[in-house]
């Protein structure tokens, strides 16, 4: 059997499967009635994010659901982000700053920042948001229609990003491919097994009984891929968590420059494979086999003059737009493809090696193993 028969083959199936997923990846709706209006707790960590809190609290402010509390930490930073915050919120009762303690030995700071909030809250539904998103006003309606309607007690999703940098183009929007890709959606949003689960910091809702039946935040103290564990954490509880198309309702600026993306990457990567390199090894030749290997036929077909080796590579365009289509990305990025595959095998790489030679990763001015 040819090369090229068994890249066609791959990558009909490749489209196939991620049309079929997408399906069970239910999007966010304005349509949906809410059963009831329990009240809600919003829950935003903030280190050295000076720049973000205008956008942040602006979005906040439109935010319409009646039974709101807001409440907003400082961890520590050493940018004026406190007296912004202080300054923006002054005129909205809605909104609460509180000032983070020392990080204790053994905990990631984020995670801290985000045990501290909770026990500051009073709402019966906690929605954890990173400083860098921005949200849509019904977005809290949304969310809980959502959760009622499928008897959800967590509910995560990867938003839309708008990059500024190349390296974020080619890596951050990747997050819903591997999403569509690996995890197969009807067993995630269906059952409780905790294999089968993804989620995302930036943005997370769960019911308050649930999160103090898994220990809250404490239970994961010392994660660096904190949002997986405690989803991972509620369906070992016996919980229902589903995760959502939420692109059209959140986005966000998640690094302002490709340093910063590549350093974000390297710290969780690795972490969110379960620090396995068996994983990395199989994660690069499948990568390898599936995306990358089509590009390498289209560059002989482009030499030897037979355009039908393009085919394969046109289906893994194909594959990726269906993706980006469905999350809001641009859709030129789909024929990059393979420049960020290489640069995801590499920064998996990376990641494992820094683990592997005793090193620290470091983000936001705090180092973590």
């Amino acid at each position: 059997m040819s090369l090229f028969f068994i890249l066609f083959i791959i990558t009909i199936v490749l489209n196939v499967w991620t049309i079929f997923n997408s399906l069970f990846l239910y999007p966010l709706s304005a349509k949906r009635d809410l059963e009831e209006n329990p009240s809600v707790s919003l829950l935003v960590p903030l280190r050295n994010e000076a720049d973000n809190v205008e956008g942040l609290i602006r979005s906040l402010r439109s935010l319409t659901y009646p039974d709101l509390e807001v409440i907003l930490l400082d961890d520590h930073s050493e940018d004026g982000t406190l007296d912004r915050l202080n300054e923006r919120v002054v005129d909205d009762e809605r909104f609460t700053v509180i000032q983070g303690k020392e990080l204790p030995e053994g905990w990631n700071g984020k995670v801290h920042a985000c045990h501290q909030l909770s026990q500051a809250a009073n709402g019966e539904y906690y929605l954890f948001l990173d400083a860098d998103a921005r949200v849509a006003p019904g977005v809290i309606q949304q969310t809980l229609a959502m959760m009622q309607q499928k008897k959800a007690s967590m509910l995560s999703g990867f938003p839309n990003y708008p990059n500024a940098n190349f390296l974020s183009h080619m890596l951050v929007p990747l997050q819903h491919m591997v999403v569509l890709l690996h995890l197969p959606l009807f067993v995630a949003n269906r059952t409780t097994k905790p294999m089968f689960t993804a989620a995302c910091g930036i943005f997370i809702m769960i019911e308050k009984g649930a999160y103090e039946a898994i220990g809250g935040h404490a239970s994961v103290k010392s994660s660096l891929v904190e949002d997986v564990h405690i989803a991972r954490e509620v369906k070992k509880h016996g919980y229902k968590m589903i995760l959502a198309n939420i692109t059209e309702s959140v986005l966000s600026y998640m690094y302002d420059s490709g340093r910063e993306t590549w350093e974000g990457f390297k710290k969780n990567v690795y972490t969110g494979i379960g620090r396995s390199p068996g994983m990395v090894v199989f994660l690069t030749l499948f990568y390898a086999a599936v995306l990358l290997a089509p590009a390498v036929l289209a560059i002989v077909g482009l030499v030897t003059g037979d355009y039908a080796f393009f085919l394969p590579y046109l289906l893994t365009v194909a594959f990726k737009m269906y993706v980006d289509a469905r999350t809001g990305h641009p859709l030129w990025l789909s024929f990059l493809l393979p420049v960020a595959v290489v640069l995801l095998i590499a920064i998996m790489m990376a990641s494992m090696f820094v683990h592997k030679r005793g090193g620290k990763y470091q983000w936001k001015g705090r180092f973590y193993q």
